[in-house]
């Protein structure tokens, strides 16, 4: 790596806020011999840019011998993050290889077939003559033999050990501020009749120590292992044969990997195990501390890494997440270049949103919200509701305070699609959301104001979370929630002339704020320490719908946009199931 390229690497024709003080000292940072430096860099900085930059300091293959590393890896693990990457014309030099499922195969009568489905994945020893035309292949390519190859972070970690993505000399994650948690998620295991196609063969036992678990597991690779057999010995696959080949193939070697960390007496990772229903429910293996995951998916494919975000809020505790010795790790730590008046934090809590007070506080929160629309009649507003019950009991009560018309909400399945709808409204609608704390770019007035909810603290039936608090690391627990909380806080104010406010509804924040003070980054305390209780207006209906057009908001169709009742479409089971971080995370 050349840390002196790391300006003429910038990509943008000039500067803006504080990028240049943040190029020489990320500069300064390498060139002291640090092989990880974290930059802490809130909204606006202009992080992919600054990514960029770093990237373009990697060994060229010219200065290279035949055994170096060379070139970049740039990673996030948010899918639209790669999305606006790829829309960006100053980033158009890195090369984006997206999962397989992503693509369609382009053979006559197969366009509409996944890539992981075609016939080249169904039938033994297919030659595809069009294979260098396969958009995937293609892709995978040209992005291997590009000095900057761009992908989520689910993709980087599967292709850990691939002769196609091996190690190159620097590697740069955006959005860094949850590896830790992502690879915990990434690398647990998730057993269920939706995820093991054999389930029936092997339904789990009572599972409660490790040892067991790593018994059922070896056990279940027996079953994979006879049913791939099977399906191996076949000429010709269906498309959801080849789809359950893959799967099994997939489960098979996590078990593996399973059994063998439990039973290496010198592993690092502890492991836990979820099993709510008891014998033959759904049952989860999660490791606590996978430092042995993240050296061999990501530390040991590169020779320098930058890691950017705007909530790396601890050095050493990020580190010891992340298996990193702090030693050979640096902080840059950057300025927020907006004015703080046009990012302001309002207090307009009614009480806690614990699960044993949600339902005296939902109502409060509900009129409040319907003064917060009064307030903004011509604005549209952002809810972040941070659980679909929450949404659900919002819901309701604001359509029984008669503000159903300026509500629109989404399921886990339309969220993406009932967000495009809702950015594209004429009018001012208020959007329900789940999990879009990150992620999410409302710039200008496609959102002024938005509403937390609730205090986003780890859910502490999560195994994993109780086995911290048990073990005293409330520290952590505290700085989980501030994260979220600063990343929500971004969501509506994006460049130093935008404006929006961010009004707190949950009393918890403000203790959350005073637990997690040491860990505050300045420019959030200065948000925190100028905010105030408004006097808002009466929570009138016909004043909150005033902005409407024609009086009406999705066409008449109600908080949904679809005219029909949410629960209708989303099952309480789904939404209990689902990974809390499967709709930014693409792991395919």
């Amino acid at each position: 790596m050349d840390p002196s390229r790391i300006e003429s690497a910038f990509p943008a024709p000039s500067y803006r806020g504080n990028q240049e003080d943040a190029l020489r000292r990320i500069r300064a940072a390498f060139e002291a011999g640090n092989d990880v430096v974290l930059v802490r860099a809130p909204t606006g900085s202009g992080k992919s840019l600054l990514a960029r930059a770093i990237a373009g300091c990697a060994r060229q293959g010219s200065q290279a011998s035949a055994t170096d590393a060379i070139g970049a890896y740039y990673t996030t693990p948010q899918v639209s993050q790669l999305d606006d990457v790829a829309a960006d014309p100053l980033l158009d030099d890195l090369s984006i290889i997206r999962g397989k499922s992503n693509y369609k195969c382009i053979l006559s009568g197969e366009t509409d077939t996944p890539v992981t489905q075609a016939p080249c994945a169904r039938e033994r020893e297919f030659d595809c003559q069009v294979k260098h035309r396969c958009p995937y292949f293609s892709d995978r390519s040209i992005a291997a033999n590009q000095s900057i190859a761009a992908m989520t972070l689910a993709y980087f970690m599967q292709t850990a050990g691939s002769d196609v993505f091996g190690t190159r000399d620097v590697v740069v994650i955006d959005e860094a501020h949850g590896l830790g948690e992502w690879a915990e998620m990434y690398a647990a295991i998730d057993l269920a009749p939706d995820t093991v196609p054999v389930w029936d063969a092997r339904p789990p036992p009572e599972i409660d120590d490790v040892e067991t678990a790593a018994d059922y597991a070896a056990g279940l690779s027996r079953v994979c292992d006879r049913r791939l057999t099977d399906l191996r010995a076949q000429v010709e696959l269906e498309p959801e044969e080849a789809a359950e080949r893959d799967r099994l193939e997939e489960l098979r070697s996590d078990l593996t990997w399973f059994q063998e960390a439990v039973r290496d007496p010198d592993s690092p990772t502890t492991w836990v195990v979820d099993q709510p229903d008891g014998e033959g429910g759904r049952t989860t293996f999660k490791p606590l501390n996978p430092e042995r995951f993240l050296s061999h998916t990501v530390w040991d494919r590169g020779n320098k890494f930058a890691l950017l975000s705007a909530t790396i809020l601890n050095k050493d505790a990020f580190c010891a997440s992340a298996g990193l010795d702090p030693g050979r790790v640096a902080l840059v730590d950057l300025e927020h270049t907006f004015p703080v008046e046009n990012r302001p934090l309002v207090d307009v809590t009614q009480g806690k949103m614990t699960y044993e007070e949600r339902d005296a506080t939902i109502p409060k929160v509900a009129e409040t919200l319907v003064s917060l629309m009064a307030r903004h009649p011509e604005e549209p507003g952002l809810v972040h509701c941070h659980s679909y019950a929450i949404q659900d009991a919002l819901a309701d009560e604001l359509d029984a305070l008669g503000v159903g018309d300026r509500v629109r909400s989404h399921d886990s399945e339309d969220r993406d699609g009932q967000l495009a709808a809702w950015k594209r409204s004429d009018d001012p609608t208020v959007f329900l959301s789940v999990k879009m704390e990150e992620a999410l770019d409302l710039d200008g007035d496609l959102c002024r104001w938005q509403l937390l909810c609730k205090a986003p603290y780890p859910n502490t039936r999560d195994s994993r979370v109780a086995r911290r608090l048990e073990d005293g690391d409330w520290a952590w627990y505290y700085r989980s929630a501030l994260r979220t909380v600063i990343q929500a806080a971004g969501r509506i104010v994006r460049s130093p002339e935008d404006h929006g406010v961010t009004y707190l509804a949950d009393a918890s924040l403000l203790d959350l704020f005073d637990r997690a003070r040491t860990d505050m980054p300045e420019w959030f305390a200065e948000q925190v320490d100028r905010m105030e209780r408004p006097d808002l207006p009466a929570a009138d209906p016909d004043a909150a719908l005033a902005g409407l057009t024609d009086g009406r908001s999705n066409g008449g169709s109600g908080r949904s946009g679809s005219g029909g009742s949410r629960r209708s479409r989303r099952s309480s089971s789904s939404r209990s199931q689902s990974n809390p971080v499967a709709d930014v995370w693409d792991t395919e």
